[in-house]
């Protein structure tokens, strides 16, 4: 009986599967390198471009943050302009009220009625001064409230006081400097800028000693 050696054959068969798996293997491999590859420069191609985007928005906010600090020192540099204008415009509107103001002092007050100082604190004007009588003080008031350049007079003090033969009240009073056109406008409005000016009592001169005080 003869014998059949599958041995060589069976050797040969196993060398090409381990070939064939082998190269299986490698393109597999190669595949799996090539896959690699290309993920990697596509995120690397897409970390860049996000990159080159933050670097335009930084640049970008650059020059804002630059526009903003222009703008911010345009500001001060307008806010600085308005308030030497406004001042500028204050001064020039105190300068023609002060003229007016002395010019309404000496026209307004009365006879029997002397003043013997005047102080300003803000828009607040304190005279004082001396007078013949109570009736001659609220005359006085209501002049003030009429010139137009004051307003509000209030009476604070009048007592009976030695020191000036024939005047023998002093008073002490506060108005509020205004203007005709600032009077005009709150008559227009329908309010009423000043307090009224014969709110005063007008009474009779009162011959009594210089040393009692009379109060209005």
């Amino acid at each position: 009986m003869s014998r059949i050696n599958l041995l060589p054959w069976r050797a040969e068969r196993r060398k090409q599967r381990q070939k064939e798996f082998g190269v299986m293997v490698g393109i597999a491999a190669a595949t799996g390198v090539a896959l690699w590859f290309l993920v990697n420069m596509y995120y690397n191609a897409q970390i860049d471009g996000q990159n080159e985007r933050n670097a335009f928005l930084q640049q970008q906010i650059a020059a804002v943050d630059t526009q903003i600090t222009e703008i911010e020192a345009l500001e001060s540099q307008r806010a600085r302009l308005l308030a030497r204008k406004a001042v500028i415009e204050e001064l020039q509107g105190n300068r023609s009220q002060m003229v007016h103001l002395f010019d309404q002092l000496v026209r307004t007050i009365p006879d029997g009625v002397l003043l013997t100082s005047l102080k300003q604190e803000g828009q607040t004007l304190t005279l004082e001064g001396r007078s013949q009588s109570n009736a001659r003080v609220s005359t006085y008031m209501r002049s003030l409230d009429g010139s137009g350049w004051m307003t509000s007079p209030q009476l604070s003090v009048i007592e009976a006081r030695d020191g000036v033969p024939g005047l023998p009240y002093a008073f002490t009073l506060s108005v509020q400097l205004s203007t005709p056109a600032a009077k005009e406008a709150a008559a227009a409005e329908g309010t009423d800028p000043a307090a009224p000016a014969d709110t005063l009592p007008e009474a009779a001169p009162v011959a009594a000693p210089a040393a009692e005080g009379v109060a209005s």
